[in-house]
């Protein structure tokens, strides 16, 4: 017999409702989608917290619902400015905002993704893995990746292009040099084939917030590198109060049926993020 999810259940019962009763005393918080592939990859033996694939039609729904409830569907580079008309409290309180984001750079955006994006005249931010562009990766041997021509092709479309790494390794096993290299060099690819720098970052797999001497170290390097985003696996909206290089953001994939797609823009999922950061503590301690 299939168990039930605990965080659904928790989420759709209780803390979705308790989000909603108190949303207008936590003033502005914006989510960050965070897609990875728009496919119908065989996930079934993994747990569906940890799943990274969307169907199309899992997709088209997730995007019909924003479209038909009146979400303006912004870039990255807007949250400043929101946030400062918060602050000035010159904000427009109807509207409702969600930032759409993918990693990695598989060529499902391209094949599936966009066309349903064009269609609502959705923007969104692809993360690329630079030296697996047009060529593919050892990590990701059953995905295929953008070709730099469709990337272009993309960028002249309106969609946002940022760095995912050049190699997607794990940042914080590395020697400082590495880590630098792998930003360095994944900015200066998409510069080459764009014309232009990438603003924004993600970073690849959990982020290890709790490492203050590697997560300061970092920020330096993109601030050296010129980027003014970040984005990380971080559970939960993003608010004024959220670190700029290392934002929040919220995992989607095929599981997420509308009823918990809703409960998640609304915010009913952020309560993950303190399990999950004491999970990150926990692990710590024990290695």
């Amino acid at each position: 017999m299939k168990m039930p999810r605990i965080d659904r259940l928790l989420t759709l019962y209780f803390f979705h409702p308790f989000k909603r009763f108190i949303k207008n005393w936590q003033g502005l918080r914006i989510p960050i989608l965070m897609y990875h592939s728009i496919s119908n990859g065989d996930e079934s033996g993994v747990h569906p917290y940890y799943r990274v694939n969307t169907s199309p039609e899992v997709f088209e729904q997730h995007m019909e619902y924003l479209y038909s409830k009146g979400y303006s569907v912004v870039g990255l580079d807007s949250l400043p400015l929101l946030f400062q008309e918060e602050k000035n409290k010159t904000l427009n309180q109807s509207r409702r905002y969600v930032v759409i984001t993918f990693d990695d750079g598989f060529r499902d955006f391209y094949l599936q993704a966009f066309p349903v994006l064009k269609k609502y005249r959705f923007t969104a931010t692809v993360f690329l893995v630079t030296e697996a562009i047009g060529i593919g990766s050892e990590k990701f041997k059953d995905k295929e990746f953008l070709k730099w021509s469709e990337v272009r092709a993309l960028s002249n479309e309106g969609i946002c292009f940022g760095s995912h790494t050049a190699t997607h390794p794990q940042l914080k096993l590395l020697d400082n040099e590495r880590v630098r290299k792998e930003i360095k060099y994944s900015t200066k690819e998409i510069e080459n084939q764009l014309g232009k720098s990438p603003n924004s970052f993600s970073y690849p797999y959990k982020f290890p917030e709790n490492d203050e001497v590697f997560t300061s170290f970092l920020e330096g390097l993109l601030i050296e590198n010129h980027f003014k985003f970040g984005v990380s696996t971080r559970l939960g909206s993003t608010s004024l109060k959220d670190a700029r290089y290392y934002m929040k953001r919220i995992p989607i994939n095929s599981d997420d049926d509308i009823n918990l797609f809703k409960a998640k823009i609304d915010g009913g999922y952020d309560w993950l993020y303190m399990p999950q950061y004491l999970f990150k503590i926990v692990r710590q301690r024990l290695s």
